[in-house]
């Protein structure tokens, strides 16, 4: 367990999967683990959500889960091993499931021979591999030929930039896949390759039926999805910027600038952003990473990423503990630095029934920075005034404090905030008095520290947020 801020979410797979493993990796940093439908089965899901449960009591931790649906993603079928593409080879696209070749591969989408077009460029493995197709049946086969060739690998994802594909956002494995995070009471839901706002009004809708407590999380990673993001973002709980389908369906050089704007326009929303794919991916096989990965994991901190994600560092890496040791001292070195870069001057502007909460969120972080507060305290049923607190990016700790279980590991992915159960509600005055002493038993503040403290009066009404209040602690 580390007191960094930015969160760590790691995805789980056969290299971490063990229970020791996943120990490890929480001491070292993870606040959230993944679990990546493109590849876990629900046995598995089922499994690894024991074994969080199990660790969250042994740990006293609030880790959360978080359940990434594939979405309509395009994937080769098993291959075998040593197939590579040459450049001028030409690769054939089946329907027929059989283990493939350097010659003929399985396409799980069944409408692919329909969908794509000759000249339309096909990408494998985040652009790895770039072909265009020269023939098609419409039926059930594609060719194309090889502009960019390299190793061709099992179930990897393909994209397909200049053609519009006829899956919805929720595929029927999707709606498979829901029913089981549900059941497991996930604590995030990740989208995959959302267009719109009504993608992600679906997934609600059906969340809210089966009255699931699951928060969402959009992919941005097609075209479409930028251009109608302030609607997304609104929408959702909160983004994750996916760069790599993102990386191969827009121009590579565009990728920057586009996190850059998400997770400015997620800060003046209140949503959290979670910055994903190959962050540190050369240490899969090695056990230190690159400079630039040094310095990409570093920037998303320094913009403002409210969590920054691993995926096969860890579900198939051969150092799944070690790439989260090095990513917790990155975070750790920049956020001790006090660089890190947020528009703060962002106060409430319209009189809505969230005013005076957003308003004493908002005063509250302001305080705390020019009174040097090492904590701002805040009670919440629903988290909401964490999720706002939280966008001020306050320089204290966020110690939200609950009678809701449910939202406790929820608050695992939010930047600098700690959830804590509590649910002695007598008066405003005898409720602060014993968390305080709280916060001071567990080491999170000492003496002489100040701490701004925001809640409801009367403390038992959940609802609106009404007061603030600083108070410094006693030295013993």
């Amino acid at each position: 367990m580390t007191n960094n801020k930015a969160k760590i979410v790691a995805t789980l797979g056969p290299a971490s999967d063990d229970y020791e493993v996943m120990v490890e990796m929480v001491k070292a940093g993870v606040n959230v683990f993944r679990i990546n439908f493109s590849h876990s089965d629900h046995d598995s899901a089922r499994e690894i959500a024991k074994k969080v449960q199990r660790l969250n009591q042994e740990l006293e931790t609030n880790v959360a889960i978080l359940a990434d649906l594939q979405g309509p993603k395009l994937r080769v079928g098993k291959v075998e091993e040593g197939a590579i593409l040459k450049k001028g080879d030409v690769l054939t696209f089946t329907n027929k499931d059989e283990l493939g070749t350097a010659k003929q591969v399985f396409m799980t989408y069944q409408q692919f021979a329909s969908d794509v077009k000759i000249g339309d460029r096909i990408l494998i493995d985040d652009g790895k591999i770039l072909l265009e197709a020269i023939h098609s049946n419409g039926i059930d086969k594609v060719e194309a030929k090889v502009i960019q060739g390299g190793p061709l690998k099992s179930k990897k994802g393909v994209n397909l930039p200049n053609t519009r594909i006829s899956l919805p956002c929720l595929t029927d494995k999707d709606l498979a896949d829901l029913e089981v995070a549900m059941e497991l009471a996930v604590e995030w839901v990740a989208l995959s390759f959302v267009r719109n706002p009504n993608d992600v009004y679906q997934l609600r809708d059906i969340l809210q039926k089966n009255d699931a407590l699951c928060h969402i999380i959009s992919k941005i990673e097609k075209p479409e999805a930028v251009v109608e993001i302030d609607e997304i973002i609104e929408a959702s709980d909160a983004i994750m910027v996916a760069r790599g389908d993102l990386g191969v369906e827009v121009p590579m050089q565009g990728v920057p600038l586009i996190q850059k704007m998400i997770v400015n326009k997620c800060h003046l929303q209140s949503k959290p952003v979670v910055i994903a794919t190959q962050m540190m991916e050369t240490m899969i096989e090695q056990l230190t990473p690159t400079r630039a990965e040094v310095n990409d994991v570093a920037n998303s901190v320094l913009d403002g990423a409210d969590a920054v994600m691993l995926s096969g560092e860890t579900s198939v890496g051969k150092h799944p503990v070690a790439v989260i040791e090095a990513m917790s001292k990155i975070i750790a070195h920049v956020e001790e630095s006090g660089q890190v870069r947020v528009n703060k001057e962002n106060p409430p502007r319209y009189r809505n029934r969230r005013f005076i909460t957003d308003s004493v969120c908002y005063n509250a972080s302001k305080v705390a920075d020019q009174i040097g507060a090492s904590a701002i305290l805040t009670m919440s049923f629903s988290g909401y005034t964490a999720f706002k607190i939280a966008a001020h990016r306050p320089k204290s700790i966020i110690l939200m404090f609950t009678s809701n279980r449910n939202i406790l590991n929820t608050m695992s992915l939010l930047w600098g905030v700690r959830g804590f159960f509590y649910d002695k509600m007598v008066s405003t005055d005898e409720t602060f008095k014993d968390i305080k002493n709280i916060v001071v038993e567990k080491g999170l503040v000492s003496g002489g520290d100040l701490i701004v403290k925001i809640a409801s009066m009367p403390i038992d009404d959940q609802g609106m947020t009404n007061m603030m209040k600083i108070t410094a602690i006693e030295d013993n």
